[in-house]
This record gives C-alpha cells, structure tokens and sequence, in this order.
C-alpha cells in the first residue's frame, strides 16, 4: 500500500512540470515572426507580407492602416500566428498579426511619410505648318475627237494624240515623264421624251498626264500641246516629291507645341510634367495649289501669248497627340 502511494505521487509531481513545458511548447510553435515588404492582394482590401520563399495574407490589416509608413513596398516584421482559415483566392498563408512594424523604425530611424505624390494624366495636340516651294508640276491634256462612225473616231483620235504625245516629249525636257492616264470611246445619243435613245455619233478621249520636274516648262509645255491638237486641258497641280525633310520639320515643330501646351497645363496645376506616356502622329497633310489652264480653244486664238504660271508654296501640315503625366 505505501510503495503505492509512493508511485502516485511521482506522477502527480512529473504531470505538475510537464504542464508548464508543454504550454510553452506549444505557446512556441504558435507564434511566429515574418519578414517581407507590403504588398496588395488580388483580393480585396487585402495586403500580404511576402519574403522570399513565401507569402502571408494579413487577416487584421485595417488594424495598421491608418499608421503612416503602412504602404507598399514597405518592409515589415510582423509577429502573430498563422490561422487555418479560407479565403476568396486563397493567396498566401492566412496570418493573424499581433504587431506589425516597419523595419526601419527597429534601427530607430522612423519612417516619416511625405506628401502624397499625386499624378494626373493630360492629353493634349500640337500643330504646325511649313511651307516650301514645289518641285513638280503634274499636267493633264486630253485629245477629244467626234465622228459619227466610232471607227473614225478612234483613227482621228489615234493620230492627233501621237502628235501632242510626240511634242510633249520634246517640249518637257529629260527628265520627264509623259504617259496615257486614261482612255474612252463612248456614243452619243440624244434624248427625246417618250422615244428611246438614239446614237449621233461617237466620241473618243485619249488623257496623257506629264510630270515636268523643271518647273520653268509648265507654260511652255501648255502651249505647246495645244497648238498640236490637244483640246482638252484638265489643269495643272504641283507638288513636293522629296517632302521628307519638310514634313520632318512640320512634326518636330507640332510636337513643340504639343509639350508646351502640357508645360502650361501642368504649371496652372501647381505641378510639372514628369513622364511622357504617349505620343501619336495624327498624320501631314500637303494641300496642292491648283492651277487651271484655259480650255484649249481659248488658248488657240491666242497663239502668241504664253500660257503664264504663277508658282506658290505649298503648306505641309504636321499634327501630333501627346499623353503627359503632370505630378502636382
């Protein structure tokens, strides 16, 4: 009886310490400590502690919110226990934080925070023009002829426009480019009410188009195909071939005009421009002054005068879209 009182208490006193250890045994295997930087979860209102290896979600991060270093990027220590719960996304290990502090405030430089950085995105468009004097002159003549016989009048036709083909090359110059643009042989018919058409004859129109780079030659040239049976005379055009450093001009100069006008918004906003995020060519326009030459009947009662050309600048026009980040 007394040897069983004895190894009663033995247990009792071994089950008395054994108590306290285990609490802290298992008091230790709760709490945990993790290090990383803030950061924001799909999930939301969310944030994680992520380190290297692996990532917290913080079950109770409202509680530290409101401090002023609590933002992204920041690195943490938070101590606390991990928690067997569920999530919508289920993006890191759900973590309950008993303290949450920045690193920095540990090596006792506390965190300050500064102002908030506040960005607004303007868009705004430049343009310009610059004029520059052409290089080319586009001419286009016709050769009408009619005859009540469609064959007829494609001979007739035939031969004039190899006469005004023939003198166009020799008036031009090298350099040159004569070429058919156009061709018809068409009938004509006269409308009477309550009858149907009726064919009169025949028309057939050859259309030559020349591109003269000597611009001194567009009068002449005129002249020249009319006296040798061209009767049709569309007009004339001019226009700039080697445009490249023209236009490169007139977008330099819209692209100016486009960062000035963000440089203006951004100081009415107290701030200033800190990132171009896009910039969009809205293209160049060359508008082509026009010349209209007399018609051809015109022009043949007056066989001594020349045809005068008068020559302006043309317009090259740049328009630019620019996307601005102004900080204020």
């Amino acid at each position: 009886m007394k040897r069983l009182l004895t190894i009663c208490g033995v247990l009792a006193l071994l089950s008395l310490f054994a108590a306290p250890i285990f609490a802290a045994t298992t008091a230790s295997e709760i709490d945990q400590t993790v290090r990383g930087r803030l950061q924001r979860t799909v999930e939301a209102g969310g944030w994680l502690v992520v380190d290297k290896e692996q990532k917290f979600l913080l079950l109770n991060a409202q509680r530290f919110q409101n401090e002023g270093w609590f933002k992204e990027g920041v690195e943490v220590e938070a101590t606390g226990e991990t928690k067997d719960v569920m999530t919508v996304y289920m993006e890191g290990t759900p973590f309950e934080a008993q303290s949450l502090v920045p690193l920095a405030a540990q090596g006792g430089n506390q965190i300050v925070p500064g102002p908030e950085r506040r960005v607004t995105r303007v868009i705004v468009s430049g343009d310009s023009i610059v004029q520059a004097l052409p290089d080319t002159a586009i001419l286009t003549v016709s050769v009408v002829t009619q005859a009540k016989n469609a064959l007829v009048a494609q001979q007739q036709n035939a031969e004039r426009t190899d006469a005004v083909v023939r003198t166009l090359k020799s008036a031009a110059g090298a350099g040159s480019e004569v070429k058919t643009s156009g061709y018809s042989l068409q009938p004509q018919r006269i409308y009477r009410e309550n009858q149907p058409p009726t064919i009169t004859g025949y028309e057939a129109r050859n259309t030559v188009t020349v591109t003269i780079g000597d611009l001194t030659k567009v009068g002449p040239v005129i002249d020249a195909a009319a006296q040798s049976g061209a009767n049709d005379i569309g007009g004339v055009s001019f226009t700039l071939r080697k445009d490249r450093p023209a236009r490169d001009e007139a977008l330099t100069l819209a692209t100016r005009e486009a960062m000035s006008k963000a440089q203006v918004i951004a100081q009415a906003l107290g701030g200033r421009v800190v990132r171009i995020v896009e910039v969009q060519e809205e293209g160049t326009v060359r508008p082509r002054p026009m010349y209209e030459a007399e018609t051809a009947r015109s022009m043949m009662a007056q066989k001594s005068a020349s045809t005068p050309i008068e020559i302006g600048n043309l317009e090259i026009t740049g328009r630019v879209q620019v996307v601005a980040e102004v900080e204020n």
